[in-house]
């Protein structure tokens, strides 16, 4: 075990903890610390220190005060640091020097000498515990409790006992941290840590430790910025492994996307963009709020995966069940409004509804009333029959269809006056007599009848409380599905072979640009000033092909003669450019197309050079679908790939797939089914469709760059990256940073 792991272990198994900053003031810091303390199930050996209380030779709840930690005799395992500011510097430094293995400091961490800029002052506080080999939680923190091993060691009063259970819960938010302890939800926690600035120990840290309780069998994030990804990225790879599903809430603004942004993909990765990249790679369900990470949690807790996930854990359909998954989940509502408002809800946030089966469709016939049809999502609302026999052979024709991934009776679980139990019933019917996942989605939850909601969870049925969290949370269990079906991308070896050969054509290609370019100045040519800006996408060119990824003949041309030869080298039709190094070509006049005699050469270089005078002539490509295709840094992260609508569209659409290599052929193809603009690729209103393998292939060669050459490179960016049916070409490259 290294010294940082041991350190971790210590501090969150602490059999001895020394709080620094007891009192016996009612509602005090101090108190609080000491209440959650002795209320830990480890009882672990507790000493108090304050020397305001020890000088008086005063007890705090029957204990005697220490003046100085230096009174203990020998290392702890932790100390609570429930100090002010002013005092934290010294306290900590104090405990460094004793041995003692870890703290948590609770407070902000404010620089008392220089409150504005506390920058300063919290790193030497994190240098102070690094040097020391001391685990460090905070600052500006709630705690921790490890119910796994029966310790709290946490600022605010909870209840007593906590749920102990499945979820290993970290959060950068102190609020939320306090929120998901006391929700009425069926949650219990092998570890819920409020991890704050993470001066020290990071998010990472307690991932890893968490999945090694054996109690974890779901994981919560609420993360505020990106630390330490060479831990995070590990760590969420053990997840996986594990089948341990994580659920994760990003908020605020991250370090990443700090890329180029003269390329157009910088610009569409976004900060948002490393998370994105970095949750798909792992199989991170990410949540946009707390709501649908509580609907989320419940939903994958009650132990049900769709069909085709979870083989590992027993959690498969099972011995005549569809193990490949079905298509969709089902519903059945009460309502025709809320009925068409599941609809709606549902195609906003891209989930689907399974076409069912005649034989299911005759099923739901002979139960409905007449006049109702029977169909997916279902009305059942009628006036014959048993209401409860009717709702659970809905659920349970509409479960055994093989389209059906998930069942949801999608009703408002609200008071009822009349003590009507049919929808409790039938839906615990239901539950009992299929091994799918099923739930109840109530509409209104501020209208959930919270009694009845704990009965059917006390049977295990997850209880979702919204229309749109709890549809998210539905599509999360499919996602879910879908990442364990499709497994990891295997990890690429870098061609240190290619490396060279891409860097050696690079050189050669920027060599011949700039003798192009030393040409044209000796003939007295203003190109030999500008020219330079179009060397980077020569080079760039060279690198691609290196990868497979070809490009269009092309030329440096200086002045009006050069343009015209390289035109006439090329043959007729041919495209000219400028070779500035401007984002929008297009809307500055820096493109012209089908240019098809000397004369017209002539007159397009004529019209380009007002931008400046280095151009690029190339051969005409037949016209196909434009894509971009990029690679960006991200400053953590490091090269991202980015697929998106390119041409004129990038910036109008924002319509981008971003990943972290290595890339597969199902990985690219994952991207491009995520895009917007997907139809066009398949052929639209009878154009004819792009040779799908080929655009696969273009961005598993980006992805191969990234890997390969990343480090040497800030942005590589195709745009456009034509597609059409035989094949691809790389119209228009811009290289950012160099290949040496």
């Amino acid at each position: 075990m290294t010294q940082i792991a041991s350190s971790l272990s210590a501090m969150l198994e602490a059999g001895s903890v020394a709080l620094v900053g007891a009192s016996p003031r009612p509602g005090s810091f101090g108190e609080r610390v000491l209440i959650e303390l002795e209320r830990s199930p480890s009882k672990p050996e507790i000493h108090l220190v304050n020397p305001r209380y020890a000088s008086a030779g005063e007890q705090v709840n029957g204990r005697r005060v220490l003046d100085s930690l230096d009174d203990i005799d020998g290392p702890v395992d932790l100390v609570l640091l429930a100090v002010g500011d002013t005092s934290l510097a010294a306290e900590l430094t104090r405990a460094a020097r004793r041995g003692d293995r870890s703290a948590v400091i609770f407070g902000s961490a404010i620089d008392p000498d220089s409150p504005t800029d506390s920058t300063g002052f919290r790193a030497r506080l994190a240098s102070t515990a690094i040097d020391a080999g001391m685990a460090l939680c905070g600052g500006g923190c709630m705690g921790f409790v490890n119910a796994s091993h029966g310790l709290r060691a946490i600022g605010y009063i909870e209840r007593d006992p906590l749920p102990a259970g499945p979820i290993a819960l970290v959060t950068h938010s102190g609020s939320a941290f306090s929120a998901m302890l006391r929700t009425d939800r069926p949650f219990g926690y092998s570890l819920a840590v409020s991890s704050g600035q993470e001066l020290v120990t990071t998010a990472a840290d307690y991932l890893d430790y968490g999945l090694g309780l054996p109690e974890t069998r779901a994981v919560a994030l609420l993360l505020e910025t990106l630390r330490s990804p060479s831990s995070l990225r590990p760590a969420l790879s053990r997840a996986a492994a594990a089948e341990i599903p994580v659920v994760a809430l990003t908020v605020g603004s991250s370090e990443a996307g700090r890329a180029m942004v003269a390329a157009h993909s910088g610009a569409l990765a976004g900060s948002d963009g490393a998370w994105e990249a970095l949750f798909d790679a792992h199989g991170v369900l990410r949540v946009g709020d707390l709501s649908e990470m509580c609907d989320t949690l419940e939903l994958l807790l009650a132990g049900r995966r769709a069909p085709g996930a979870g083989a590992a854990q027993g959690l498969s359909r099972g011995a005549g069940g569809r193990g490949s998954g079905g298509r969709g989940i089902a519903a059945v509502l009460d309502s025709g409004a809320e009925r068409a408002l599941l609809v709606d809800v549902a195609a906003e946030v891209k989930v689907s509804f399974a076409e069912i089966s005649r034989v299911t469709t005759k099923r739901l016939s002979d139960l409905l009333d007449p006049g109702l049809e029977p169909g997916n999502p279902l009305d059942v609302w009628g006036r014959g029959g048993s209401p409860e026999e009717l709702f659970t052979g809905s659920l349970l024709a509409l479960a055994d269809d093989e389209s059906v991934d998930a069942v949801a009776l999608a009703i408002d679980l609200v008071p009822e006056f009349d003590g009507d139990e049919s929808y409790r019933s039938a839906v615990v019917a239901a539950w009992e007599a299929t091994e799918l996942p099923l739930c109840v989605l109530s509409n209104v939850p501020a209208a959930l009848d919270r009694e009845a909601a704990a009965r059917l969870r006390s049977c295990g049925i997850p209880v979702l409380e919204g229309t749109r969290s709890g549809l998210l949370a539905l599509g999360h269990l499919l996602e879910l599905r879908d990442f364990t079906a499709r497994g990891a991308v295997p990890e690429a070896v870098i061609d240190e072979a290619r490396r060279r050969r891409a860097r050696a054509a690079a050189a050669a290609a920027a060599a011949a640009a700039a003798a192009a370019v030393a040409a044209a100045a000796a003939a007295g040519s203003a190109g030999g000033r500008h020219a330079a800006a179009a060397d980077s996408g020569l080079a760039a060119r060279a690198v691609l092909a290196e990868y497979g990824i070809r490009s269009p003949r092309t030329l440096l041309a200086g002045d009006r003669a050069s343009a015209v030869a390289a035109a006439e080298q090329l043959g007729f039709p041919v495209v000219m450019k400028t070779g500035e190094s401007i984002a929008h070509k297009t809307e500055a006049g820096g493109v012209i197309l089908g240019i098809s005699s000397r004369a017209a050469a002539a007159e397009a270089y004529d019209r380009i050079s007002s931008i400046g005078p280095a151009v690029t002539v190339s051969e005409l490509i037949p016209p196909g679908v434009e894509l971009s295709l990029g690679l960006v840094r991200d400053a953590l992260l490091g090269p991202l790939v980015v697929v998106g609508a390119g041409g004129v569209l990038v910036e109008l659409l924002s319509d981008r797939s971003i990943a972290l290599p290595p890339l597969d052929r199902a990985a690219a193809m994952r991207m491009l089914d995520s895009l917007r603009i997907r139809p066009l690729l398949d052929g639209f209103r009878g154009a004819p469709a792009v040779d799908l393998e080929a655009v696969c292939e273009a961005i598993c060669a980006m992805a191969a760059v990234a890997l390969e050459l990343g480090e040497t490179l800030d942005a590589l960016e195709i745009n456009p990256l034509s597609c059409g049916p035989d094949g691809v070409w790389a119209l228009d490259v811009l290289l950012e940073g160099g290949v040496s």
